[in-house]
Parts: structure tokens; C-alpha cells; sequence
């Protein structure tokens, strides 16, 4: 399924534009550079051969999606960016807005040549509150390197992803990051309290708001959420961050049904509540999948159908651990769990997180993944997953050996977000493969009234399917705001509507 498209965008209408793309010269490029000065912050493959260093900006991480762009831009601050859009959009040169590029949709990478605008070089903390706990920031900082900023000031940032290493928080706030802790932090919509946004046609739009309560006219704001750089690009984030827990508690157990799974979350709220910060489903091909790329010991002797693993963050260890353990004997003696183990220390709580986070990874072992992120009503929530595991196996895609493209069917995720990876590992992108998913998975999903993306957007690769879980009425809606703010139709197209 590699978006391997040769034909440039200069040849093509761009949607919802009042006229054809222009090719990018070398007049362009050297606008650029005198702009931007430093040699590092252009990389120019228009005048020379730089396949090797515009590889990264042009292919996702999953090697699924791949543009063609000959130009990548790295600003170091908003106005450099709203000069870069001021020229792109008098001259019709469609843009890509790009932080680190972890996307799963492809909204990242370009679909043909349009030039790539990366927020890399704008990584600098503006300003932290350690009353108020708010934090303004460029959007190209990387959230593990904010996060270890908000780590010496006893704070956390909001949000928690597998790929915090690698991601610009930028990007997270750009595609409406859901996480590992949305249960206990809430989505991003939440905690955002004001964005910096550059226009397609240069405009700045300084809404980098402080405070938590402003009732004057509409939330603005929130239309750039979720937008995935379609309506603008991202230059800065106010976030409200709560304080750093002082005490962290994670356990891991076995189930034998979702049924199960179900009524140790339900007793998970009842006993944890304000101390319940992640509520996790593994099933046990994702589990056994970890377990042949790893060669790691797992955590369970037993072999069990489900695995969840929990996490408690609160202030008080004695009082944390008293209600977690409490927790534990009960699901344990009511037969709700089969057996478990609970952390002794951070080393091993980093150890039962690795069994959950590690899975992406290593379903890549073999070649491809097909994902979807989807959510619906909880007790349906794997449901899901037997049925595409059954579609696969009787078309006779599924099976041991070269012969057969699909490795496995799993399921993991948020059970605390009703949020379901389902992820299809296989030997290599099979058009047979894609034919017997789509849109039978979205059909689905439709036929129970849930979201085809829970949390990782629409991009390139969800944007036909739109349909499934949004009105034409919505769908119609958003397409006016696009063409509202980006007349020329030359921010990040081709994707989202």
C-alpha cells in the first residue's frame, strides 16, 4: 500500500485552489535561502542531488507513504514561517507542515513534491509557571525533552506517547494526540490553553493564551487541534501541566475473557479513582508477538487470552499501594484476574511498560502492519478483532509461511478510552490484504456508530473513508472551513476532507 505516486503536483488542480499549482525553481529556492541564512536550515534538491538527506522528510516511519519533495525548510522562528507562507502562498507552492514525523496516517509526509516545512529548529521553552503549572513552548520542542524540563520542576506534560522521543508537541497538539494517559489527563482539547498559528497566506494568529477561563466569543483555538496542519501551521502551545506524581505504582495481570477485562476495569474505577492514571488491553497474540522478537521472559508464567496493565500515580506511596493491593486481592479472589504482578520498583515497572508500548515494534518484525485506530461502545471493543482475524484466515491470507502475507491479527490499547489498536502484522503490503480490510473494518466500525480514528487522524490514509464516521453535512461543514482559510488550497493537500 506505499503511496509511491511519480506524477508531480505541478501537473495537478490542487482542491479547492482557484488555479494550478506553480513549479518549484530555482528562484524560489533562492528566496529561501536568503531568508532563512544558515545552510543547515535549507535543504535543496531542486539545484543538486539530495535524495539521501531528504529521505527522512520524504517517507513516514513505517516506510508506507513516500512524496517526492525536493525542498525542506526548517525555521527557527514564527515570522521566518510567516514569511515562508506569505511567499508560498502568492506564488502557489503547496506546503507540508512536518515535526517528527511519527504520524501513522500519512499527514506528514508529502504526496507529491510540495515543500516540506519543518519545525525542527523551533525548540525553545518560552516561558513555565511553576504556580500555575503553564507551560509556553516552540512547537517544535520534543515532548520526552519537555517533559524531562517539567521533570526537574516537579510537573509533568499532559500527554504520554510511545513515540515521545521522536515527536514535536507541535505535531501532537496538530493531530489531537490521544496517549497512554488520557484517562487520567483527559485529550488535548482539554489541556491546551492558547496556540500560535501561522495562516497559509502568512497571517499570525497569536493566541497563545495563559489563562484557563476566557469566555469572549469563539474557541478559535480548537479548529487547529486535530486539523493536521491543514488550515495552518502550528508555531507555539500554551498547555496547562499538572504536578509530577510522587508516587507510580504499575501492575500486570492475565484474564481469560473480555468479559473479564470488562469488570476488572469497572472494579479498577471503584477501588483507584483519583489514583488511576492508565488502564491497558493486550491480548495474547500481541503478548506472544513481543515474546519471539524480544526473546524476553515475560511477566506471567501462565498463557492467558488477555493482559491489562495498570498504572496508579498519586502523592502518597503508602496510601497508593494500600488501594492498589486492596484492588488486586479482590479481582484475584472474585476470579476476575488469574493471576498477576505488581512493580517493586521502577526498573520493573519500566519492564511490565515494555510488554504494552513495545508491540508496534515488533509487529513490524516481519514487514508490514496494517493499523487501525478506532473506538466504539466498550462491549464490542474486541469483537473487532475476532472478526477480522476469522475474515483473514477463510480468504487464506493468513497462515505460516512466505505463501502467506498475514502474519497475525491483535489487539491492544486504551480500554480506559474505549480506544482499540487493531493492527494486521504481514509479510509484506498485499493489495489482496487491503482488499479484504478495507472497507469491511470501516463498515464495522459504522454498523456500531464508532470512529474510524480515534486518535490518530485522518491524513492521506483515512480521508476516502471519512464518510463512515462523519455526516456529509459535517463533512461539508469542515471543507467550508478549509476553503475559508486556505482559499488556495496549498496547506498539507490532498488529505484530512
Amino acid at each position: 500500500m506505499t503511496s509511491k505516486l511519480s506524477r508531480s503536483a505541478s501537473r495537478l488542480k490542487i482542491r479547492g485552489g482557484c488555479g494550478p499549482q506553480h513549479t518549484l525553481n530555482s528562484n524560489h529556492v533562492r528566496y529561501f535561502k536568503e531568508l532563512l541564512g544558515s545552510a543547515s536550515a535549507v535543504i535543496d534538491g531542486v539545484s543538486k542531488d539530495a535524495t539521501a538527506d531528504l529521505e527522512a522528510f520524504n517517507c513516514d516511519w513505517m516506510r508506507k507513504y513516500r512524496g517526492q519533495t525536493k525542498l525542506v525548510l526548517k525555521p527557527k522562528s514564527t515570522e521566518e514561517v510567516s514569511k515562508i507562507m506569505k511567499y508560498c502562498s502568492t506564488n502557489m507552492l503547496a506546503v507540508v507542515p512536518q515535526g517528527g514525523n511519527t504520524g501513522l496516517v500519512g499527514g506528514s509526509v508529502p504526496v507529491f513534491d510540495e515543500i516540506v516545512v519543518s519545525t525542527a529548529r523551533m525548540n525553545d521553552v518560552r516561558s513555565f509557571d511553576e504556580v500555575s503549572g503553564i507551560l509556553v513552548a516552540d512547537a517544535g520542542c520534543i515532548l520526552e525533552v519537555v517533559d524531562h524540563y517539567l521533570a526537574e520542576r516537579s510537573y509533568t506534560y499532559p500527554l504520554d506517547l510511545g513515540a515521545k522521543g521522536s515527536c514535536h508537541i507541535g505535531g501532537t497538539v496538530a493531530t489531537n494526540a490521544g496517549g497512554l494517559r488520557l484517562l487520567r489527563y483527559g485529550n488535548l482539547h482539554g489541556n491546551i490553553l492558547g496556540v500560535e498559528v501561522v495562516l497559509p497566506d502568512g497571517t499570525v494568529v497569536d493566541e497563545l493564551s495563559t489563562l484557563r477561563k476566557n469566555n469572549t466569543g469563539y474557541d478559535v483555538k480548537q479548529l487547529f487541534i486535530g486539523a493536521e496542519g491543514t488550515i495552518g501551521i502550528i508555531t507555539g502551545v500554551s498547555i496547562l501541566c499538572p504536578q509530577r506524581p510522587q508516587s507510580v505504582n504499575v501492575a500486570y495481570f492475565g484474564l481469560e475473557s473480555f468479559e473479564k477485562v470488562q469488570l476488572a476495569f469497572r472494579e479498577a474505577k471503584r477501588h483507584l479513582s483519583e489514583i488511576l492514571s492508565a488502564f491497558e488491553l493486550m491480548d495474547c497474540r500481541s503478548q506472544d508477538l513481543v515474546k519471539i522478537v524480544t526473546d524476553k521472559r515475560p511477566p506471567l508464567e501462565g498463557k492467558h487470552r488477555f493482559y491489562c496493565l495498570i498504572e496508579t500515580s498519586g502523592s502518597s506511596k503508602e496510601h497508593d499501594n494500600e488501594k492498589l493491593e486492596r484492588y488486586l486481592e479482590f479481582v484475584l479472589s472474585e476470579g476476575i484476574i488469574s493471576d498477576g504482578v505488581l512493580a517493586q520498583d521502577e526498573t520493573q515497572a519500566r519492564s511490565l511498560w515494555s510488554w504494552r508500548e513495545g508491540i508496534p515494534e515488533c509487529l513490524a518484525h516481519w514487514g508490514g502492519v496494517y493499523k487501525y485506530d478506532v473506538s466504539m461502545p466498550l462491549p464490542e471493543l474486541y469483537q473487532l478483532v475476532d472478526d477480522t482475524m476469522e475474515r483473514l484466515s477463510s480468504t487464506g491470507l493468513l497462515g505460516e509461511g512466505e505463501s502467506f502475507p498475514v502474519v497475525g491479527v491483535v489487539g491492544y490499547g486504551h480500554m480506559g478510552d474505549s480506544n482499540l489498536h487493531l493492527n494486521v502484522a504481514t509479510r509484506r503490503f498485499d493489495k489482496g490484504v487491503e482488499g479484504a480490510l478495507e472497507p469491511f473494518v470501516y463498515e464495522w466500525i459504522q454498523g456500531r456508530n464508532g470512529s474510524i480514528s480515534a486518535e490518530h487522524g485522518l491524513g492521506i490514509a483515512k480521508k476516502a473513508f471519512i464518510g463512515y464516521s462523519r455526516s456529509q453535512k459535517m463533512v461539508k461543514m469542515m471543507k467550508d472551513i478549509k476553503s475559508l482559510y486556505d482559499p488556495n488550497g496549498i496547506m498539507n493537500p490532498y488529505k484530512y476532507i
